[in-house]
């Protein structure tokens, strides 16, 4: 079964100035074939600095790959369907084919396989379903309508229920101080 779409409205001025709406449908770069059935990461938009540069061409730059983490210096938003979690998904696969694989911790984690760490600020907001965050010590149980705003550490999400949830992530590059960077 495919996801349900995520629609993206994409605003944008004409040469004149004068604010439009420049795309209006689903988002155009959807990841689904990641090692993982069920796992979706719906691409929304990205940025390669801030603060952003607005202009009247508008256009998202493009990307070549999907990459967890935001480009250097700029923010990401995605949209992202996590299945059921499934012990037999071997996870080092699905975070070698979101470009994370130097992130990912979670095969030597005794706290869950999908444990990793971005030097990102990122606030999740939860938009249907439920997911546990697990941190290195400590978890929340997280529903439609929390956020999360996750800063730079350590943690997994796990889906302990028999449904997706559904979650938005909006990722702004980050730099770890006072010793944090191992």
């Amino acid at each position: 079964m495919s996801p349900r779409p995520v629609r993206v409205v994409v605003t944008g001025h004409d040469p004149q100035g004068v604010a439009f709406i420049q795309s209006d449908g689903p988002a155009g770069r959807v990841f689904d074939k990641l090692g993982q059935e069920g796992l979706v990461f719906h691409e929304i938009w990205n940025t390669p600095q801030t603060p952003v540069l607005i202009d009247k061409a508008g256009g998202q730059p493009p990307e070549d790959k999907l990459a967890l983490a935001p480009p250097k210096g700029g923010a990401r938003i995605r949209v992202l369907d996590i299945p059921p979690d499934d012990p037999a998904v071997v996870l080092d696969e699905v975070f070698e084919a979101i470009d994370a694989a130097d992130n990912y911790k979670g095969a030597t984690s005794d706290r869950h396989a999908s444990f990793h760490r971005t030097e990102t600020l990122d606030y999740g907001i939860v938009l249907e379903g439920e997911l546990v965050l697990i941190m290195d010590e400590g978890e929340a149980t997280v529903r439609a309508g929390d956020i999360v705003v996750q800063r730079g550490t350590n943690h997994g999400w796990a889906n302990r229920t028999d449904k997706n949830c559904r979650i938005a992530f909006i990722l702004i590059d980050g730099q770890y101080t006072d010793g944090l960077e191992g």
